[in-house]
């Protein structure tokens, strides 16, 4: 467990910045408006990105590619599970027009609107921490290429 406190503290961190986000988004109006989810992203990368680097760091000769792996993987899927917890309180307590507001904007054509916004905003998330994952783990991975 010791070696997983990391990632969950950058987890945390990392779904709290979403948050932030979508709040400042809200109050100017643009949370409707998906492409704006595209920074999500980058935010989610940043969390990944440094939670391999500090697992790198701490771990020295002992990191390895599945150390990092876990680290950054455990660090996206904390940080959208939390994520999309809050936006289903969100969508469904705060601001319970929100989701009838993106239907007008997409298509009212679904029976269940709802679970289908929650289970793509979970599903993006975890996608988009995979990917970010493996892209960022070419960059610490260790080479096996050695001059002879």
């Amino acid at each position: 467990m010791k070696k997983m406190t990391l990632p969950i503290r950058f987890g945390i961190v990392t779904s709290a910045v979403l948050i932030a986000y979508f709040l400042i988004l809200s109050l100017i109006g643009k949370h409707t408006n998906v492409f704006y989810s595209l920074f999500n992203g980058v935010i989610t990368g940043f969390g990944i990105y440094e939670t391999i680097k500090y697992t790198k760091l701490r771990q020295g000769k002992g990191f390895n590619y599945g150390n990092g792996f876990t680290a950054g993987v455990t660090t996206g899927f904390i940080a959208t599970l939390l994520f999309t917890i809050f936006f289903a309180l969100y969508t469904t307590e705060l601001d319970s027009g929100f989701l009838d507001e993106l239907s007008t904007v997409w298509s009212k054509d679904y029976k269940n609107f709802e679970g289908i916004v929650f289970f793509t905003v979970a599903i993006m998330g975890f996608a988009t921490s995979l990917v970010l994952t493996l892209s960022f783990m070419q960059l610490f991975k260790t080479s096996n290429n050695s001059k002879k």
